[in-house]
């Protein structure tokens, strides 16, 4: 791999033998494009050499474009070309659909006076069949400009795989766009079986008879700098065509859970353009019950109706970068969020400093009302996607998990809480890393001390402002919990 500084010191002829193939048999781009240096980033190269072929003339521009092969064909071009056509599948094209590309092929050359040209870097035969057909439907200017277009993507592929941009310097900036709110149904889902069964909670799967997710996808890397400096959305993806592809991959996804489909649709992101570096999706379950149904004298489930739940929510987060070749998983977390607990008795608070400021009253036995975000990370995030289902922590799990603990623990103040929830989520799952706690205090105001006959009382909703906990339960704290258990238990024993 080439850096920019070794392309800055090369004389012209080295570097137009060098970039000589980044457009097709057009070797006078590169030759020209040395004069435009020095080279900032990989960015900067291909905004150069672009724009040495937009300042051209229009009949520049056609032989440019004239110069790359029918997609399908088995005539002589360039190994670019070449290992391009083949990692999209069209080396290996039946006889019957080699026929078919070129029949449309010609047909498109007919139309138009110039091949059909699409950057296929991440693409099947199938995608680019579909394409061909849709772009038969265009006028020829526009078909005649986005021809220039993907030979753009084209060039910013074919830099990419032999430059890299180690060691230049990075802009600290923030740069990223992305599409929110982007919703995608599914019926019949691989049901997610399997999973670990723990004493504090009957669920044992999901049947994913129907699912939902709302996914926030969100995209960095240098090549998109151009597009806010410069107006130039040559390698943009447009935020509806990133809907598009994670609603289409809900469909080819063979897993059970949102975490493994993000995990998968990250992946096909960024093999399929190169040119992002960085993505980050977010993906909110969107939960249905089944509706009780009649059926021979029974009630049962409905397998056919459910109703879309309202309660609490869970999401899974996953961000994922590019480095050269290799696609790692820089972070993923799921968690369950807006968890409402009320627990009538059993709660106190008292203790705490008393001084000029305080007007609060010490309480030794008030109803509860919190509000939970709760999120937990694996040590292998493989788990997450529960290709092994025994090892995989479901949101349902982490919420039957919290209430239990609520309801057994004699609770002094919501931060003893909540660090004893986290412990017992570790306890049940060593596979994860630690759990972490967003809490907000709703506790009702009194209105009504007393209820004559009733050991009741009446409350209203807290005025503002409220107060919020943030606490983060470790792996050493779950070992501390269990020793100190495990040593009370062998005083009461003794």
């Amino acid at each position: 791999m080439l850096t920019m500084d070794d392309l800055n010191q090369m004389d012209t002829q080295t570097l137009t033998d060098t970039l000589g193939s980044i457009f097709e048999h057009s070797s006078w781009i590169a030759e020209k494009s040395a004069a435009l240096r020095p080279f900032s980033s990989l960015s900067d190269l291909h905004r150069k050499m672009t724009g040495i072929v937009k300042a051209a003339d229009r009949e520049t521009q056609l032989d440019v474009i004239n110069k790359h092969p029918r997609l399908g064909t088995k005539k002589t071009m360039s190994s670019e070309s070449i290992k391009e056509q083949q990692n999209a599948g069209l080396s290996k094209l039946e006889q019957q659909e080699y026929e078919e590309f070129l029949k449309l092929n010609e047909h498109y050359y007919d139309r138009f006076g110039f091949p059909f040209i699409l950057a296929v870097k991440g693409k099947t035969k199938q995608d680019i069949h579909q394409a061909l057909l849709e772009r038969l439907e265009n006028e020829r200017e526009s078909e005649f400009q986005q021809a220039l277009i993907e030979i753009y993507r084209i060039a910013r592929f074919r830099l990419a795989d032999i430059i890299t941009e180690k060691g230049e310097t990075q802009m600290k900036r923030t740069m990223s766009y992305g599409k929110g709110n982007v919703f995608a149904y599914r019926t019949f889902l691989k049901p997610l079986t399997g999973v670990k069964q723990i004493p504090e909670s009957s669920f044992t799967g999901r049947d994913n008879t129907v699912v939902g997710v709302d996914v926030t996808c969100e995209i960095g890397g240098d090549a998109f700098l151009p597009s806010f400096t410069d107006g130039d959305n040559t390698l943009v993806v447009a935020t509806d065509s990133m809907k598009n592809f994670i609603q289409r991959h809900l469909a080819s996804y063979e897993g059970t859970t949102t975490e493994g489909f993000l995990h998968y649709v990250a992946h096909r992101f960024l093999d399929t353009y190169s040119h992002m570096d960085t993505i980050t999706l977010t993906g909110e379950d969107i939960p249905f019950e089944a509706m009780p149904a009649y059926e021979e004298k029974e009630l049962t489930a409905s397998r056919l109706v459910f109703r879309r739940s309202r309660n609490e929510r869970s999401r899974s987060v996953l961000k994922a970068e590019r480095s050269g070749n290799t696609i790692t998983i820089t972070e993923q977390y799921s968690e369950i969020m807006d968890l409402q607990l009320v627990k009538v008795s059993g709660n106190s608070f008292a203790g705490f400093i008393r001084d000029e400021y305080t007007t609060l009253p010490e309480d030794g036995n008030r109803p509860l009302f919190v509000y939970l975000n709760i999120s937990w990370q694996y040590e292998n995030t493989n788990d997450a996607y529960a290709s092994d289902p025994a090892r995989y922590v479901a949101a349902e799990q982490v919420r039957d998990l919290a209430s239990t603990v609520f309801h057994e623990l004699e609770t002094p103040s919501i931060q003893h809480l909540i660090y004893h929830i986290g412990c017992r989520i570790l306890a049940r799952f060593p596979q994860l890393t630690d759990v972490s706690f967003q809490s907000q205090n709703h506790t009702w105001d009194t209105v009504v001390e007393e209820i004559p006959g009733s050991k009741g009382k009446v409350y209203t909703e807290p005025r503002p402002p409220f107060g919020f906990q943030r606490f983060t339960v470790t792996r050493e704290d779950a070992e501390k919990e269990k020793q100190k258990t495990a040593k009370t238990a062998g005083s009461l024993k003794a």
